[in-house]
């Protein structure tokens, strides 16, 4: 059926004049991106519209000066041609410049400063993802008003007509006032037991700057954490949101897949410390756009203008399901906590939250405790840094083998995190931060559990927080809770590898050896490489008397510490006692006293009691945090009628 010209977008509204450089000899790969343009009803030159005997240069100049936008195909050929070159001068002089790369080669030096969409893997199909970037670049670099993703078609909702024109109008609060209203007709799906299900996806950097993605995926994070403080919404986990931003499959087609009835998107542009937010909430089972806004404000106004679409989005959700009076309300749970004024203080810890977001290893985490250091420099009361930097100092703590250099970094993140809950005792991350270092650092159960209970309560729609607070439980005697916590993690962030990573411990730890096979294996799907979880799978068939298939998995485990474990286990039981004593004989010379309670297990299971018990009491005296798996762990079986064993369990929940 065709739409009428204001369906199409094609109404009063001008489109957007876009000038296409590129190589000749890049032709046939310049064409797709060519009728992309031309088919979403831009504006668009290129010199294949050179009529014969037309004046290649006067025109070329005319078209391009008067371009909204330059959308330059860097290439091998075209980085060469100085007409390229000079083309793309112009548009990035004139601040109307959207590189792509059709083979991944980078533009030149003097164009990296802008952020490049990469086509190597286009498919060349107008509903791709990087189709869809393509168009909201040239968009919002033009100016225009962008329609909907070429993947989606403006639907027809219960007898409401909506057109691409109407939905992009923002700016002058009428598409917040009229949302609201929207809701009220009864339009909302989702809202499962009284709670409305919704997924913030990442925010486009359109700054031209691949630099500055830290505070668009930053916003949009930040947004996501304060949407998630309400009750009444049910907002999914960065890692699943994150997913359905990258994922294959367009935002809707992945939504529905996850079962979340609504997104929010948006885009972010920084110029001349002034920033430009678009954002849209979608209803996904028909695309209908529920609310559409964009803002623009001086950098020092960022915070305001966070709380200003966080608060306009869920009074617009909740008003549907609990009333006006309930929805405003429900706001005064979406305060900022632990935040800051400060822009400085702000930027940094946004890319301290990027480096903590890659968690590569040690190298990321101590280039997220320099940034949450800098942000504590520029804003000593900003609670929520000291939160964060108290995580990274246990996280790198972790990677140390030094007995006093753990008790150090454990000490400073205890510190930290005091200093946290002093600043904004509501701050779910400063409870969870001394649950962790009280836990791990200095084996205290006993005191960390207070605040578990503290952090689980202020933020029940964090999956990241719950999934720590889960495991936390099933150590000791309130692995039952620990279970059922973690299916709502799972249900709330559902490709976080993590997450089913942890419901593979807290099974392992119930003795439910079939589901940590399940739980670790749906990890590794997810992430192929995550530590410990062929370890886990390794133990769990162990355990279940099938020691070669053990085997199998812990020569499968990349982190070596716990496949040299496994195959000493398994070997031993295996009857290969070489072979075992050579891998616990590697342990020991590669990792010393950092795996005492690994060399415990490996003694326990080789029926040498003795040995592992005084082993287990070494690593109680270096606060081996291993030592909080021992009241649950299968391995150490053997050990459990000994009065010395007892007494080390003990110690651990006096």
């Amino acid at each position: 059926m065709d739409m009428d010209a204001e369906e199409q977008g094609q109404g009063s509204e001008p489109a957007p004049r876009v000038f296409v450089s590129y190589s000749r000899t890049d032709l046939l790969r310049a064409r797709p991106v060519i009728d992309l343009l031309v088919q979403a009803g831009i504006d668009v030159w290129w010199d294949g519209l050179l009529a014969g005997g037309e004046t290649y240069l006067p025109t070329t100049e005319a078209a391009l000066e008067g371009a909204d936008c330059v959308v330059v195909l860097w290439s091998a050929a075209s980085v060469d041609s100085n007409w390229v070159r000079d083309e793309a001068q112009s548009g990035r002089d004139r601040r109307r410049l959207v590189p792509l790369s059709l083979d991944g080669t980078m533009p030149p030096l003097g164009f990296r400063q802008f952020q490049m969409i990469d086509l190597t893997h286009w498919n060349g199909k107008p509903g791709a993802p990087e189709a869809d970037k393509v168009l909201q670049a040239v968009y919002g670099i033009s100016g225009a008003p962008a329609p909907l993703p070429t993947a989606l078609s403006p639907p027809t909702a219960r007898g409401l007509r909506v057109s691409r024109r109407t939905l992009a109008l923002g700016g002058a609060g009428i598409a917040g006032l009229a949302a609201i209203g929207v809701w009220r007709m009864g339009l909302l799906p989702g809202a499962r037991g009284g709670r409305i299900s919704m997924a913030v996806l990442p925010f486009a950097n359109l700054s031209g700057d691949a630099e500055q993605r830290w505070f668009s995926d930053g916003l949009s994070n930040e947004l996501r954490a304060v949407l998630a403080r309400n009750p009444h919404l049910r907002v999914s986990a960065p890692t699943t949101s994150s997913a359905l931003g990258e994922g294959g499959d367009d935002d809707f087609a992945a939504a529905r897949k996850l079962g979340v009835a609504n997104i929010l998107r948006g885009s972010v542009q920084l110029a001349d410390m002034v920033v430009r937010v678009s954002c849209e909430v979608i209803q996904v089972s028909d695309g209908l756009v529920r609310w559409a806004d964009s803002f623009d404000r001086k950098m020092d106004d960022v915070f305001a203008l966070q709380t200003e679409i966080a608060r306009t989005v869920a009074l617009s959700l909740v008003s549907e399901i609990a009333g006006d009076a309930e929805a405003r309300d429900s706001l005064a749970q979406q305060e900022d906590v632990g935040g800051t004024t400060n822009l400085a203080a702000y930027e940094a810890y946004l890319r301290g939250h990027a480096f903590y977001d890659l968690s590569a290893g040690v190298e990321t985490d101590r280039a997220a405790l320099a940034q949450f250091d800098a942000a504590i420099a520029a804003d000593p009361r900003y609670g929520a840094a000291h939160a964060m930097r108290a995580t990274m100092l246990a996280a790198v703590a972790n990677a140390m083998s030094g007995k006093d250099e753990i008790r150090r970094f454990y000490d400073d993140s205890i510190a930290s995190a005091k200093r946290a809950i002093e600043l904004a005792p509501d701050l779910a991350r400063g409870h969870l931060a001394l649950g962790y270092a009280l836990a791990n650092g200095r084996l205290d159960p006993k005191s960390a559990l207070p605040h578990y209970e503290k952090a689980r309560e202020l933020a029940p729609g964090d999956a990241d927080v719950q999934r720590s607070v889960a495991a936390f439980y099933a150590y000791g005697a309130k692995a039952q809770l620990g279970a059922e916590i973690i299916a709502d993690v799972i249900e709330l962030d559902p490709l976080n590898a993590r997450a089913f990573r942890t419901a593979g411990y807290i099974a392992y730890l119930g003795r439910d050896f079939p589901q940590t096979i399940s739980r670790m294996r749906q990890a590794l799907d997810l992430n192929p490489k995550l530590a410990s979880s062929q370890s886990m799978i390794g133990n769990a068939l162990y355990l279940e008397g099938d020691p070669a298939g053990a085997l199998k998995a812990y020569r499968e485990e990349p982190v070596a510490i716990f496949a040299l474990t496994g195959e000493a286990i398994a070997l031993g039981r295996l009857g290969d006692r070489k072979a075992a004593e050579k891998a616990m004989a590697q342990l020991v010379a590669d990792y010393g006293d950092a795996t005492l309670y690994q060399q415990a297990q490996v003694r326990a299971q080789w029926g040498e009691q003795a040995d592992a018990l005084t082993l287990l009491e070494r690593a109680l005296a270096m606060n081996d945090p291993g030592m909080l798996l021992a009241p649950n762990d299968g391995l150490l079986d053997p050990l459990r009628g000994s009065p010395r064993f007892r007494k080390l369990l003990s110690s651990l929940t006096s």
